[in-house]
């Protein structure tokens, strides 16, 4: 399953909007792009980039948004026999992972640069999603990178942990404590 979503950025004079597209699975940004108005057109250009790149998605979930319902986009998708999953109305949690995104990528890199324009954001876009994308580990990845579980098909998935009943989340909570545990042995073993 991918999902999308679209914010904006604020610069120094003025502001852009970036939309991303994500794999649930493995948490991996697949493309994304710029531009100074929220027009269909650079959300077009995003999916078609993800589905030349990588094998499409069985579902792609969005928000209800004009570019995400408008013929353009949904006729793509129908052309790659992808089905189609949207957001109730007003509910951001639905799409939880690139809300999740949006908020590493403002804390992580947008809100500590401080970009004056385009240019500058387009280089530190492209740097922060590669490291994001290869060397960033995610806890809920085990500790992983999207790359790697995205690659391997191994680590991933769309746990949530509210979503469960407790019995389940106990043992939830278990597995992401041993897998927390290892990685910090792993970090402290590197180091000795």
């Amino acid at each position: 399953m991918w999902s999308t979503d679209i914010t904006y950025v604020r610069l120094k004079q003025g502001f852009v909007y970036l939309v991303a597209i994500m794999d649930w699975y493995g948490r991996k940004v697949l493309s994304w792009r710029i531009r100074n108005t929220m027009d269909t057109a650079f959300c077009v250009d995003c999916l078609e980039e993800a589905l030349q790149r990588y094998e499409g998605p069985e579902i792609f979930n969005s928000d209800q948004g004009s570019h995400f319902t408008s013929e353009v986009f949904v006729g793509v998708l129908k052309a790659h026999d992808v089905r189609i999953s949207m957001d109730g109305r007003g509910r951001a949690l639905d799409n939880i992972f690139v809300e999740r995104l949006w908020r590493s990528v403002v804390y992580e890199d947008i809100y500590l640069k401080a970009y004056a324009g385009v240019p500058e954001l387009l280089i530190g876009l492209t740097e922060y999603f590669e490291r994001y994308n290869t060397l960033r580990p995610h806890q809920s990845l085990g500790y992983a990178t999207p790359d790697l579980v995205y690659r391997t098909g191994q680590g991933g998935g769309a746990c949530i942990v509210d979503k469960y009943p407790k019995a389940d989340r106990k043992v939830i909570e278990e597995v992401v404590g041993q897998r927390q545990s290892a990685a910090n042995e792993d970090a402290s073993t590197s180091l000795n």
